[in-house]
């Protein structure tokens, strides 16, 4: 069983990484947030500890370490802005780092932690769901199995509204989220990398607070992205359903379902992490960069 510590544990995504801990079977020792709405945590590890404050849940890790009940991993599902410095934190902690999408909010960042990495002997790992979906594995395997000099062309779609608090929160800052694209499309730009390939050719269209859109060409595809948190893009019919998400992934016009599947993605990674096949620092490098030049066009 690893002994995990968590930071972030007051975030959106905070249950599913405890969740991912209790159903690999390991334990949750000690958890940290400023904001102490964290209840959730009763759900799984009632007896955590828990601190508001990081210089106490720092000495705390560090207690723990001299003591000789090493944590083993610390997940990180704090703003994106603050990733590489939590990240940082864990490694010189002594323990291997699981954290959120994105990784980190620019390449250079990747450069410095993989100098860490080789000091400490720890590894840093990423949420890459996508590339666990069953979905988009099938995919992977149809372009791999089909004509290598195929080129298919790709509309990708994605809009997850959001409320006025979005704009108003760090989410809404692109010093700190690193915008929409950042935000909430590096995971589909990974996704697409590692299904057809290094890019070729990046081209920005619209990038504004709510809404981006550009084409990515890559080795083995040329694909139109869309990205918005703007209710009012979803598709009417989508609306009249009482949805607020719409998701689509068309290739030469046929659509890949992959709503549907993304409960147990966590867990998933948790697992694969745990038998040593994570996705580290250089698989998400590629995404990064792509996310980290989107950012740099200014409409």
């Amino acid at each position: 069983m690893k002994k995990f510590a968590l930071i972030g544990a007051a975030g959106y995504i905070a249950p599913r990484h405890m969740k991912a801990i209790s159903e690999t079977g390991n334990q949750l020792i000690a958890a940290y947030d400023p904001y102490d709405g964290v209840g959730i945590m009763d759900s799984h590890f009632p007896n955590a500890d828990f601190f508001t404050e990081f210089e106490r849940f720092d000495r705390y890790i560090d207690k723990l370490r001299r003591q000789g009940n090493q944590v083993d991993f610390v997940s990180i599902c704090s703003p994106n802005y603050l990733h590489d410095a939590h990240i940082r934190f864990g490694l010189r902690s002594g323990c291997n780092v699981i954290c959120e999408k994105p990784l980190v909010l620019n390449p250079w960042n990747i450069s410095a932690l993989q100098e860490i990495e080789e000091e400490t002997g720890k590894r840093v790992y990423t949420i890459l769901q996508l590339r666990l979906h069953p979905s988009i594995i099938a995919l992977r395997e149809k372009v791999l199995n089909g004509p290598k000099d195929k080129v298919y062309e790709i509309d990708l779609k994605y809009i997850t509204s959001r409320g006025k608090w979005y704009h108003r929160s760090w989410k809404g800052d692109i010093s700190k989220s690193g915008g929409i694209a950042t935000n909430i499309g590096v995971h589909f730009f990974d996704m697409l990398l590692w299904v057809f390939g290094n890019i070729k050719e990046n081209i920005v269209y619209q990038h504004e607070s709510d809404t981006a859109a550009g084409l990515l060409r890559l080795d083995r595809a040329n694909v139109n992205w869309f990205l918005s948190i703007d209710y009012n893009q979803i598709p009417e019919e989508t609306r009249v359903q009482g949805k607020r998400t719409f998701r689509t992934l068309k290739m030469e016009k046929e659509e890949i379902e992959f709503s549907d599947g993304f409960t147990e993605l966590h867990t998933n990674s948790y697992k694969e992490i745990l038998n040593g096949n994570g996705f580290g620092l250089s698989e998400c490098r590629k995404a990064i960069e792509i996310v980290s030049e989107i950012r740099k066009f200014k409409f």
